[in-house]
């Protein structure tokens, strides 16, 4: 009996030590990122931010799970765009053989505002199941570049739109980071990445969404004529 009670309180004080190691790499975190936001001329707030997320609600990335937020969120303005940067959450639930499971999600975003509003696309890579789908035929564009074809998928109900934002330069660009999760939508560039933010991704993710910005053709960003009535 003595040995049980032993390896209870071994376990015990492990986890322990784990959570306190836990949260001491947390809070090292979190300074690291404040300092970085600093010196980019961003503001930073570590709190839980719920109405941020609701507003990020119509990207698609963002509409999985429940209890959704933002944190570590640093904003402002980056090469004279307005953008966010900001870990965010979400939650799924399932069933197991001890009642229901709750599993956390991590995303890390960045955000960007363009000066006009521009139809919905998205640029995901391309997984088993999406390369299943577009042999049946489900909506899958392609492009003259056989690479980027079967690296991504991409979507939008606006074709034209889709070729035209994804011409050479942008796709030989997109290539070197086959990983990310590109959205547009409304007046919103997006790029969404797994897991959590760290000083040096707060940072290269801005210069990349920036970049990406910089690709984009201008008459994509001029503010068409208004109609005549």
């Amino acid at each position: 009996m003595t040995v049980f009670i032993l390896i209870f309180l071994l376990i015990a004080v492990m986890v322990t030590i784990g959570g306190i190691y836990g949260w001491k790499q947390e809070q090292k975190r979190r300074q690291a990122l404040a300092a970085a936001a600093t010196r980019l001329g961003l503001s930073f707030s570590s709190e839980k931010n719920y109405e941020l997320a609701g507003q990020l609600g119509f990207l698609d990335r963002l509409q999985k799970g429940s209890n959704r937020y933002c944190y570590h969120v640093a904003r402002g303005a980056y090469e004279g765009h307005e953008v966010i940067v900001c870990d965010y959450h979400y939650e799924t639930y399932s069933r197991g053989k001890h009642g229901r499971q709750t599993h956390h999600h991590y995303l890390n975003l960045t955000t960007m505002i363009i000066p006009v509003f521009v139809p919905e696309l998205q640029i995901a890579p391309e997984s088993f199941l999406d390369k299943i789908a577009s042999s049946l035929g489900f909506d899958d564009i392609d492009f003259e570049s056989a690479e980027f074809s079967r690296k991504f998928k991409v979507t939008s109900p606006d074709k034209k739109f889709a070729y035209d934002f994804c011409h050479a330069r942008m796709i030989e660009y997109l290539l070197l980071k086959p990983d990310q999760i590109l959205e547009v939508e409304g007046n919103t560039l997006a790029e969404i990445r797994r897991g959590r933010l760290t000083p040096k991704t707060l940072r290269s993710d801005l210069e990349h969404l920036a970049q990406i910005r910089s690709l984009i053709p201008g008459y994509l960003l001029k503010t068409p004529p208004p109609q005549l009535p």
